[in-house]
């Protein structure tokens, strides 16, 4: 028996990790705040303000270039209107993490798509963030616009400024 829970129970843990339909839990609000690029405040029918950070994306920092076009290209695709985010849990600051959606739009996809963001190495599951990522930088929009050197990851920012 030890023998059998040793072998199903990673499997399990497995299962429930890469299957979306069980983990995930829909929310609905309006969107009432941009942090920044990859940062939202949903206010539910409820009145609960939920904040939610984008999953498998990760937006320029404010102080960094393109931070504040990042914040501003998220504002312009969703702030007031109502989304739908597909909750995938909480991170560490208490923030829930999500994909967010317009409509059948992927909010999340596009600002990688749109070149406002980038495809989060450490955290992205699905393999598409790079092709549209790697799509936006040879078009060179948004943040793929600005010279090499400015063109610096989020997590290598942040870790630089430690």
């Amino acid at each position: 028996m030890n023998a059998l829970r040793t072998i199903l129970t990673p499997l399990v843990v497995a299962l429930l990790y890469l299957s979306p339909s069980i983990q995930a839990a829909n929310l609905y609000g309006k969107v009432v705040g941009i942090s920044d690029g990859d940062t939202i405040t949903i206010l539910t029918k409820d009145k609960q303000s939920i904040k939610i950070r984008l999953v498998e994306i990760d937006a320029p920092e404010k102080d960094q270039p393109w931070g504040q076009k990042s914040k501003q290209a998220l504002s312009d695709l969703v702030f007031s209107l109502n989304v739908t985010v597909d909750s995938t849990g909480s991170d560490r600051y208490g923030r829930t993490l999500g994909t967010v959606f317009l409509s059948n739009i992927n909010i999340n996809k596009h600002m990688v798509e749109s070149g406002n963001a980038w495809a989060y190495t450490q955290y992205v599951r699905d393999q598409n963030y790079f092709e549209l990522q790697k799509s936006a930088k040879s078009k060179h929009l948004g943040l793929w616009s600005l010279s090499k050197d400015q063109t610096i990851a989020p997590w290598e920012w942040r870790k630089n400024k430690k």
